[in-house]
């Protein structure tokens, strides 16, 4: 069908939502806009789907949502009463049409005679991956599109551990969204109706207090906010999301009381109207954090997404300035703190393991080896990491003690089983605390740390590029990459190349697999040592660059990062300007 038919189809129906309606009557005659909002149906991946919000099969709407919810709805029932009963969890957090689309999700499902728990209001990804647990509910769903801008939403599926649904499960799913042939033909049952007859039932309080006690027990030294609870200083920003509680609550629980919150940015705000992008990985989210530190003589500042999986911290540098700590390095000085104070206490099992993505620091394996622990490579996307939280739990082979990937996400207590900035924020104010108890900063910490195992640097770029252009634009470069194998970037020689996609390692001219599910990934290790990567994003228009160095001092590490990405970065322009 083209996109002309299905755009007929829309124009066509008899009940089309108003608001939509309103939005197609805006666009009439605007082709090039009609076109991308009908030329495919918005992806439901692996991770679930996320897009613009707006009329159209390519965005996110209530009969978009609808399709999913069907799709799981149909997945769920394969598996019989009992899972109907066990039902899904499902959580929002502060976006725009939040709510809405996810109680249209409940709906859907409910029709199908599938138990629902809906949060009341919005609540962090994390806490879901916990519910679900908590309720021995068969999946859950956030809605949420993470740290994407403002004009976005999404929706993420969870499987009955908690954790986002593996490839196996996800494929499933996948199936079942695409035999739904007409969206707009999704009948559902009103709230009321399906409220009465139990099938949407609200939970709420007696949820977080149960996560906020189990966010108590991930603290390695408790003692240490008796001695430093009041003393140490800690600006937190929510970015206008949905940390602002959890967070407090369980700072307050656990003794930290010397805690500043921006004002501007502590209630939900859809259009996070403080911020160009509400994503602790922009160094520009931390402006009116750094404002609030300078006044108060912040020990440590912490900014979590709007979701509330990814943790930013900032700490003062060697000069007195506030920095923004990269993913990488604050993975770092967790996992050293960690570690060593489990050893310490004779509490760090001889069979533990951390869980890290291919594109993060492997400052970590490091770090991990030093303590006699294996470290275990995934793809990126923190579900991979659940998955293999899973895998040893069942099979024993290891004891999950740390997982993290270099954007900005942290697991340290597996009661969940996806990324959580809730216990991040926490954790991170305990590591805080145990170097200013030592005299020092966060930031001597990790002086510390590379002192210790080397001066890792890792840097990322990415180029956007949105619409049916530019996913055929990061198609096209791919295959580039693909059909001709760079020998060097610059004067950086090439020592082995992997394709995920092939699950093909090459060194030396002699080939091996890649024993990991596939992926549309490149991976080349150069002579020195050093590492690029480049991968499109699942949940965003762009495609990513990863670097990474290991330097002789900060200085060495950093001109060594720009010199293997100035020349990583030409080859990939070289590429582009050849497909233009």
């Amino acid at each position: 069908m083209s996109w002309k038919q299905t755009y007929e189809r829309w124009v066509n129906a008899p009940f089309l939502d108003e608001e939509l309606q309103d939005l197609l009557n805006e666009m009439e005659g605007n082709e090039k806009a009609l076109e991308d909002c009908f030329y495919k149906n918005l992806e439901f991946g692996t991770g679930g789907m996320r897009g613009e919000i707006g009329v159209g099969t390519n965005r996110m709407n209530v009969y978009t949502v609808r399709k999913a919810s069907e799709g799981l709805a149909r997945f769920i029932e394969l598996y019989g009463e009992d899972a109907k009963k066990r039902g899904v969890a499902i959580a929002y957090d502060s976006r725009h049409k939040s709510p809405e689309f996810a109680m249209e999700a409940a709906k859907t499902l409910a029709t199908h005679g599938i138990q629902t728990y809906v949060f009341e209001e919005l609540r962090p990804t994390p806490e879901l991956s916990f519910a679900v647990r908590e309720l021995n509910a068969f999946s859950g769903i956030v809605v949420t599109a993470s740290h994407n801008p403002p004009e976005y939403n999404g929706y993420k599926v969870y499987g009955e551990d908690g954790g986002q649904l593996p490839p196996k499960e996800a494929d499933m799913v996948i199936e079942k969204v695409n035999e739904v042939e007409n969206e707009l033909e999704i009948i559902v049952e009103s709230e009321e109706a399906l409220k009465a007859k139990g099938l949407i039932r609200m939970i709420g309080a007696e949820m977080d207090e149960k996560y906020v006690e189990r966010l108590k027990t991930i603290s390695v030294n408790p003692e240490l906010a008796t001695e430093m609870g009041e003393e140490l200083k800690i600006v937190f920003t929510p970015l206008h999301g949905t940390s602002n509680k959890p967070v407090r609550q369980a700072l307050q629980a656990l003794g930290y009381t010397n805690v500043t919150v921006v004002t501007e940015q502590e209630l939900p705000d859809p259009n996070f109207s403080t911020v160009k992008s509400p994503n602790p990985e922009e160094h520009e989210a931390f402006e009116l954090a750094i404002r609030y530190g300078q006044e108060i003589d912040a020990d440590l500042l912490v900014a979590t997404d709007p979701d509330a999986d990814r943790l930013g911290i900032a700490v003062k540098d060697l000069e007195g300035e506030y920095t923004v700590l990269t993913g990488n390095q604050t993975g770092a000085l967790f996992l050293e703190y960690l570690l060593s104070q489990k050893k310490e206490k004779g509490v760090l099992p001889a069979n533990g393991v951390v869980l890290k993505t291919i594109v993060t620091s492997e400052i970590g394996r490091a770090i991990a080896k030093a303590y006699g622990l294996d470290t275990i490579d995934t793809l990126t996307g923190f579900k991979f990491i659940g998955e293999k939280i899973k895998e040893y739990e069942t099979t024993g082979q290891y004891v999950f003690q740390f997982g993290y990937e270099e954007s900005y996400g942290y697991l340290i207590g597996d009661f969940v089983r996806d990324k959580d900035a809730v216990q991040a924020s926490i954790f991170g104010v305990e590591v805080a605390a145990y170097y200013k108890k030592r005299g020092m900063t966060l930031y001597e910490g990790l002086m510390e740390v590379f002192e210790k195992y080397g001066f890792y640097r890792e840097g990322l770029k990415s180029l956007t590029l949105k619409g049916k252009d530019g996913a055929e634009q990061i198609a096209a470069l791919l295959t580039s990459f693909r059909n001709d194998s760079p020998a060097a970037f610059g004067e950086y020689a090439v020592a082995i190349s992997e394709d995920y996609k092939t699950s093909i390692r090459t060194e030396d001219g002699k080939t091996e697999d890649i024993l990991l599910p596939k992926s549309n990934v490149l991976k080349y290790y150069l002579e020195d040592g050093s590492w690029v990567c480049l991968r499109p994003s699942g949940t965003e228009p762009k495609v990513k660059f990863y670097f990474g160095v290991k330097g002789t001092s900060l200085a060495d590490s950093q001109q060594k990062l720009e010199q293997v990405s100035a020349a990583f970065m030409e080859k990939v322009n070289d590429s582009l300007l050849k497909k233009a």
